[in-house]
C-alpha cells in the first residue's frame, strides 16, 4: 500500500509545517503570503521506513540590492519516518537548495538535483552523515534522476539547445540537421540552423549583417522568437531545446552515455522493474517540428536505448504516464485527445511479449486520475482524483473494472 502512505504522509506532514503558530483575529496581510510553505514531491524508501519530501519556502533574496522587498523561492529536502516516531528533519541547507529526490534501492542514499554554475546537476547524499557529493558535471546539466533497480546506474535527463545538438560530435557525429524546416521568416531552407561562417559586419553583406545581429542573441541582448511555444512560467523563452536521457554507471571515471537521440523531446523515461528495459514518452516524427507536435506515444527500448519500439500511439492522441506493474507484464497509462480541454482516460496494456502481443484495456472513470500506482500483486491500480473540493483515494480492479473510493 505504498501509495496510501504517500498520501497519508502528505496529509500528516503538511499541517504541522504550514500552520500559523498563534491564532489571530487580524486581517490577512500581503506579507502573510510569504509565510506559506509548500510540501511536495514525496518519495518513500523501498523498505517503506522513511519518506523524503521537498519543502518550498519564500526567503529574502540577499543577492538583490534593488529592494528589501525582494524574495525568492527556496526548496530543500526533508526526511521523516513513516511511523511518525520522530518529527521531520531537514536534510539540505545550502543556499542553492535541493529538489527532485530519488531513493537508492538500498534505502541508504538519495540522489537529488542542485544548481551549480547555472546548470542543474545530480548530487548524492548518504543517510549515515556527511555532506552531499556532486555526481554529475554534465555540460548540459542533469535533472530527474532515476536509479536502476540494482542501484548500479543512474538515469537522468538533460535539455540541449538545437544549435548545441547540431554541433555536438558525440550526440550528433555527422552534424546532421533536422528534416523539418526552421520556418524562420526571410530565411530559406535550413540556413538558419547551419553554423554561422560569415564574419560579423553591420555594414557588410546580408550574411555578415545576420552574423552581426546573431551576436546580440548570443550575448542575451535580444530575443528572437521563432516558435509557437515560447512562454515559460516567468519569462519568454525563444530557444528551442530537446530533452534527452542519459545513463551513468556509478563507478569512478564513468561518463554519461546517451540512450535517446535525434531532434525529439523524450518527455519521460524510467526503468522496467527488472532494469533491462526503458519506458519512454515521445513523439518521433522526423518530418514534424517538435514545436508543432501535439501527439505523444509510449515506447519501449533496451536499457542502452537500442531496439526502440512503439508500444502504443495514435494520431491526434496523447499517451502519457506509463507505470509498469511490479511483474512488468502490464503498463498503466493515460490517454487523451490533443484538444487542450479534455479529461485523460486511465487505461492499461498487457504485454505478453517484450515487443509484441500488446492488448489495451480502458478503465471506466469519469475524472482525471493522478499519482496512480499498482498494488503489489498487480490486481489493482490506486490513484487520487478531484471530487467535491477534495482528492479522495480510489482503487480500481483491472479484472472486474470496479472502482472503489477508499
Amino acid at each position: 500500500m505504498r501509495f496510501l502512505l504517500f498520501v497519508l504522509l502528505a496529509l500528516a506532514t503538511a499541517p504541522a509545517l504550514l500552520a500559523q503558530t498563534t491564532p489571530t483575529k487580524e486581517p490577512i496581510k500581503v506579507t502573510d503570503m510569504l509565510k506559506v510553505k509548500s510540501v511536495g514531491d514525496i518519495h518513500l524508501s523501498k523498505d517503506g521506513r522513511l519518506a523524503c519530501f521537498t519543502l518550498t519556502t519564500i526567503e529574502p533574496d540577499s543577492a538583490s540590492k534593488a529592494s528589501k522587498w525582494e524574495y525568492k523561492y527556496l526548496t530543500q529536502l526533508w526526511l521523516v519516518p513513516t511511523d511518525g516516531s520522530t518529527p521531520p528533519r531537514q536534510l539540505t541547507t545550502a543556499k542553492e537548495g535541493a529538489s527532485q529526490p530519488a531513493w537508492n534501492p538500498d534505502s541508504h542514499e538519495i540522489a537529488f538535483v542542485r544548481t551549480v554554475d547555472t546548470k542543474p546537476q545530480v548530487f548524492l547524499l548518504g543517510l549515515d552523515g556527511g555532506e552531499p557529493t556532486q555526481l554529475t558535471h554534465f555540460r548540459y546539466g542533469a535533472t530527474a534522476p532515476k536509479w536502476s533497480p540494482n542501484g548500479k546506474d543512474l538515469l537522468f535527463s538533460a535539455h540541449i539547445g538545437i544549435k548545441d545538438l547540431i554541433k555536438d560530435s558525440l550526440l550528433n557525429p555527422s552534424h546532421a540537421l533536422p528534416a523539418w524546416t526552421d520556418e524562420k521568416p526571410g530565411v530559406t531552407g535550413d540556413a538558419n540552423l547551419r553554423p554561422m561562417t560569415a564574419k560579423a559586419d553591420p555594414d557588410g553583406s546580408l550574411d555578415q549583417i545576420r552574423a552581426y545581429l546573431d551576436n546580440n542573441i548570443t550575448d542575451k541582448k535580444a530575443k528572437v522568437v521563432n516558435k509557437l511555444n515560447f512562454q515559460d512560467e516567468m519569462e519568454v523563452n525563444p530557444e528551442m531545446s530537446f530533452t534527452h536521457w542519459f545513463t551513468l554507471a556509478l563507478q569512478p571515471g564513468s561518463t554519461p552515455v546517451a540512450v535517446t537521440h535525434g531532434f525529439y523531446n523524450y518527455n519521460s523515461a524510467d526503468y522496467s522493474p527488472d532494469g533491462q528495459f526503458l519506458y519512454l514518452v515521445a513523439h518521433l516524427d522526423s518530418t514534424e517540428s517538435p514545436d508543432r507536435a501535439l501527439e505523444s506515444e509510449i515506447y519501449m527500448a533496451k536499457k542502452d536505448g537500442s531496439r526502440l519500439t512503439m508500444l502504443i500511439g495514435e494520431k491526434d492522441k496523447v499517451f502519457t504516464s506509463p507505470r509498469p506493474s511490479p511483474d512488468g507484464t502490464k503498463i498503466a497509462y493515460q490517454v487523451s485527445p490533443t484538444s487542450f480541454v479534455t479529461v485523460p482516460q486511465l487505461a492499461f496494456l498487457q504485454v505478453t511479449g517484450q515487443y509484441d502481443g500488446i492488448r489495451t484495456t480502458p478503465l471506466p472513470f469519469d475524472r482525471a486520475a493522478a499519482g496512480f500506482t499498482w498494488s503489489d500483486d498487480g490486481h489493482y491500480i490506486y490513484f487520487i482524483a478531484q471530487s467535491n473540493g477534495g482528492a479522495p483515494i480510489y482503487r480500481i480492479s483491472i479484472e472486474t473494472k470496479k472502482v472503489d473510493q477508499l
